[in-house]
């Protein structure tokens, strides 16, 4: 049995007309996933889950890191105005109907933008930071604004991270010619974190003066 029969189907794909790029994403995914969760696991970055940032790194590469953060913290600033408001209002509005809500004001507020701007971009990223921002209402709406703010912020870390793995070059060559070394070691470490019941980084920062006494 060929061991490196991975290798030998990427290329017969790549022969046949499948996007190298597709591939590339495709063999990336799951150790960019890998790489969320051991942020989580081992040094206590929390942020949205693992689709969330994996996602918004996808979103970075298709429109740029900038475009990405300034379209994402515009929504952000919509659906708080319209929450405050629609809760000055004492409009008591069902969930659904308040995110329903809360999107119209959004597509308004990127139309606004396109028109001022002249930026070209597809709808994916907008949906993918719209969901988002849902997490973020949902999180202001149950805990606080403050840890909303903090799990947001995470989020983009941990999509800035993987956005620089998705577009470093020498990666990418390293895990395409690669790519049964890599997706066997993501599995292996992907075991190792299910077993890891230590304490985090953050955790030993902020339990410092218990761990000395």
């Amino acid at each position: 049995m060929d061991i490196f029969f991975l290798r030998h189907a990427i290329l017969d794909s790549i022969a046949s007309g499948v996007p190298e790029n597709t591939i590339t994403l495709l063999l990336l995914l799951p150790i960019i996933a890998t790489v969320i969760a051991a942020s989580r696991t081992i040094i206590g970055i929390r942020g949205f889950g693992i689709f969330l940032p994996a996602a918004l790194s996808i979103t970075f590469v298709a429109i740029g890191p900038i475009l990405g953060i300034i379209l994402f913290v515009a929504i952000v600033a919509i659906s708080t105005i319209v929450r405050i408001v629609t809760r000055k209002l004492k409009l008591k509005l069902q969930y659904l109907p308040r995110m329903a809500l809360i999107l119209w004001f959004v597509s308004l507020g990127i139309l606004a933008i396109i028109f001022t701007t002249h930026i070209n971009f597809s709808i994916f990223p907008v949906l993918v930071l719209t969901l988002l921002v849902e997490d973020f209402i949902k999180i202001q709406l149950g805990k606080s604004f403050k840890t909303a703010l903090t799990l947001t912020s995470q989020t983009l870390i941990l999509a800035l991270i993987s956005y620089v793995l998705l577009t470093y070059i020498p990666f990418q060559k390293l895990i395409l010619l690669n790519p049964e070394i890599a997706m066997v070691t993501t599995f292996i470490i992907d075991i190792m974190l299910g077993k890891y019941l230590g304490l985090r980084f953050m955790e030993y920062y902020r339990f410092r003066r218990l761990i000395r006494n």
